[in-house]
């Protein structure tokens, strides 16, 4: 058959694009954006004493302030991503001769106690009721300037031009803390065993409950409750029935120091990290250093749309911000515009101190070919959708970078891993994998892998298909043809510059036909190099890639291959040798990343309408199996071939519980008691349930996202090129995402 002319060819593709949006069009699953709440991290260190009572408030103003041995303390300096520190508050000038014992928020308004007072600087000072306690720790505010004080069992009710009420609780009780009820009027006291109301109209104390070993107490409004924290989970107490719930002790962790109701939501502080309980009863785990400075929640408070929590080690503030999915976008763009670009290609960043990055330094990888191929992919997406001429200029520039992957080294058709300026090759990552360029000043680094091969075939066939730029298509399409006239010219291999096939780089039916039908490398090659040939042929319309398409489908068994099931991929058994048993010891998540992209091409280039039902059923069969990790970008790309069913809201959910702190902080999970843990398994599926990709380690979509712990302690800043942006701009074009 003759090559098909450049223009037919991209007619083609346009074409294509425009029957798969009108067959979809009447079924498909579709999310309007929607205003939500992004949450993020400021942090303002400090090195805090274990033996010292800490209270945490703020006011109307935004003011918040820490007090620690009698020092009043404030947060100064610290932004997202770049820390601040707690510093002494020499605000007002008469305070640092104040004695302060506590400090509370009353009417959105810093009140303070200290070894004679009640006051405030709030009300133009007229706040200021006397006590006569000695070394009292807790206090709170009532109706009309009412406050109730303790030191001890000692107790004194505070007003305006009278003496303080004083009255005790039974000797050997300790006031832990005091809230109020403003419905019915009355102040709740907790101990460590006993909690006591207090009515200040008629001055009665009576004992409500007990109980052991309570820490924190605070009263719930919403559902008329109080709910005690306690050093082994929590449980409520129902003010009007008088009845006391069961102890629940599934929470993230149960040792609870410090509690405070948010309308619906109840926040807990406790010695591993704060947690809040929405009303439905599910959590979102605050913990580890993406969130706060330490993990011992000293105390919490709640404002507008920020939590404080003080820690050990300073003050994290968790933010709440409404934003849209398009405007998280556009945070993630410039964060990977300003901080991740590196020769045009996608690239991480090693932080040379923890969580600094402002000690950044661009760094390459053995995969810099494929992240750059999912990032490109997004921007071509997003150009094809914006027009943005922004995006249009990301596409030459990192396109660039991909064509130098095959010039500069001597292989015709062969990408090299990455590039780098000669002179750094033992500070770069496997030194020995890297080779001089003829060009003195560059070095390349060969061992190309088969992901990065598909990853080349994937984004060159979405660049020729919907960037509408003469220049992108026609190198996209010059690059494609390169690649697999290699890999066919040279029996199904990827050829390195000694002459010999790469370790992944082969697709020869007697590399592949060799495992175990059970071995999930069969089927992975055989569905990978199908797409790209169909891809190259689509494009291009050399025969060869027909013809060799279909002598390893009909001769080889490749479509048999490809369409066995998921559910029977498992180990390889005895008797086999030992590349099989260690290629199937467990799920390879980089092996569902490499299907993926590959299904781009394996079905929406496919030969005929027969093909493409086929690929259809493997590719949901494969989704299907991947359903319980709610993989973001493998639900979107399942809108491809399902767009009626391909769980968008769990897509949606991705995107938007996703940090915007893509820096690798440890993170975890395995400690945390509302997780149901799983008996191990060929999957490594620890929970029943995945966790939301904020409480989880920052991932790239080759990683197990059932993974509890993890994380490089802060010294890694991942793009989001490839995490993030890529599943949003393809939503966007598949128009799922509105």
């Amino acid at each position: 058959m003759k090559k098909k002319p450049l223009m037919l060819a991209l007619a083609l593709a346009t074409q294509v694009g425009m029957q798969t949006s009108a067959q979809n069009a009447a079924t498909k699953e579709v999310h309007k954006d929607r205003v939500f709440l992004q949450d993020y991290a400021v942090k303002n260190n400090a090195s805090l004493s274990t033996a010292h009572q800490y209270s945490l408030a703020a006011d109307r103003n935004g003011v918040v302030q820490v007090l620690e041995a009698n020092q009043l303390l404030m947060p100064y300096g610290g932004y997202f991503q770049l820390d601040g520190k707690l510093v002494p508050d020499k605000t007002y000038l008469p305070m640092k001769d104040k004695k302060v014992l506590a400090i509370d928020r009353y009417q959105d308004q810093l009140v303070y106690l200290d070894d004679k007072a009640v006051f405030s600087n709030a009300w133009a000072g007229s706040v200021y009721f006397q006590h006569s306690l000695v070394a009292p720790t807790a206090f709170v505010g009532g109706k009309d300037f009412v406050f109730l004080a303790a030191a001890k069992n000692k107790l004194q009710l505070l007003q305006k031009d009278q003496a303080p009420h004083a009255f005790e609780l039974p000797a050997g009780f300790t006031v832990l803390d005091i809230v109020f009820d403003a419905g019915e009027n009355l102040f709740w006291i907790l101990t460590e065993k006993e909690i006591y109301s207090f009515s200040p109209g008629g001055k009665t104390v009576n004992k409500a409950l007990s109980a052991e070993r309570m820490t924190a107490l605070a009263f719930h409004p919403a559902k008329n409750q109080l709910v005690v924290g306690t050093k082994n989970g929590y449980f409520t107490y129902d003010v009007k029935a008088k009845k006391q719930s069961e102890i629940n002790q599934k929470l993230p962790w149960t040792e609870i120091t410090t509690v405070q109701s948010n309308g619906d939501d109840i926040w807990f502080g406790s010695s591993m990290g704060a947690f809040k309980m929405d009303a439905g009863g599910h959590f979102s785990y605050y913990h580890g250093k993406r969130w706060m400075p330490g993990e011992q929640v000293k105390d919490l408070i709640v404002q507008d749309n920020k939590t404080h929590v003080l820690t050990e080690n300073g003050l994290g503030t968790i933010v709440f911000e409404e934003m849209t999915l398009e405007q998280k976008a556009a945070i993630l763009d410039r964060q990977m515009r300003e901080r991740h670009i590196r020769h045009g290609f996608n690239s991480s960043i090693d932080l040379l101190e923890p969580g600094n990055l402002g000690t950044a330094r661009l760094t390459d990888s053995d995969n810099d070919g494929l992240w750059t191929t999912m990032y490109l992919a997004g921007e071509a997406f997003r150009y094809a959708v914006t027009k943005s001429p922004e995006a249009l200029q990301n596409c030459k520039e990192s396109l660039l970078a991909m064509e130098r992957l095959f010039t500069i080294n001597p292989v015709e058709g062969f990408p090299s891993r990455s590039f780098e300026r000669r002179g750094y090759i033992e500070q770069l990552s496997d030194p020995e994998r890297w080779q001089h360029a003829s060009d003195p000043e560059w070095d390349w680094k060969a061992t190309t892998s088969s992901d990065e091969a598909i990853g080349h075939v994937f984004v060159f066939g979405v660049l020729a298909e919907v960037v509408d730029d003469p220049w992108v298509k026609a190198k996209s399409i010059e690059l494609l043809d390169a690649l697999m006239t290699h890999i066919v010219k040279n029996d199904m291999y990827l050829i390195d510059y000694d002459g010999k096939p790469t370790l992944w780089g082969k697709w020869n039916p007697d590399y592949v036909n060799s495992f175990p039908t059970s071995v999930g490398d069969r089927k992975l090659n055989s569905s990978n190099i199908t797409g790209m040939l169909q891809t190259a042929y689509y494009f291009t319309g050399k025969q060869m890639y027909k013809d060799k398409a279909f002598e390893l489908m009909d001769k080889y068994g490749y479509l048999e291959n490809m369409m066995r099931p998921m559910a029977g991929i498992g180990r390889s058994g005895e008797g086999s040798d030992d590349w099989s048993k260690m290629l199937s010891d467990g799920w390879n998540h980089s092996d569902d990343e490499m299907y993926y992209v590959g299904y781009w091409g394996l079905y929406r280039y496919a030969f005929d309408e027969k093909l493409k039902a086929k690929y259809k059923e493997s590719i949901v069969d494969h989704w299907e199996a991947e359903r319980p990790e709610k993989e973001g970008l493998w639900n979107i790309m399942t809108a491809l071939v399902q767009p009626e069913n391909f769980d968008l809201e769990e897509a949606i959910w991705f995107l938007e519980r996703h940090p915007i702190d893509l820096i690798s902080w440890n993170v975890k999970n395995s400690h945390r008691k509302d997780i149901e843990l799983m008996e191990p398994n060929f999957r490594n599926q620890t929970t029943k349930e995945v966790l939301p990709p904020s409480e989880a380690r920052i991932a790239r979509h080759n990683a197990n996202r059932f993974a509890l712990d993890g994380g490089n302690d802060g010294r890694v800043e991942y793009s989001p090129g490839d995490i993030w942006l890529l599943p949003y701009w393809m939503g966007r074009y598949l128009e799922v995402i509105q």
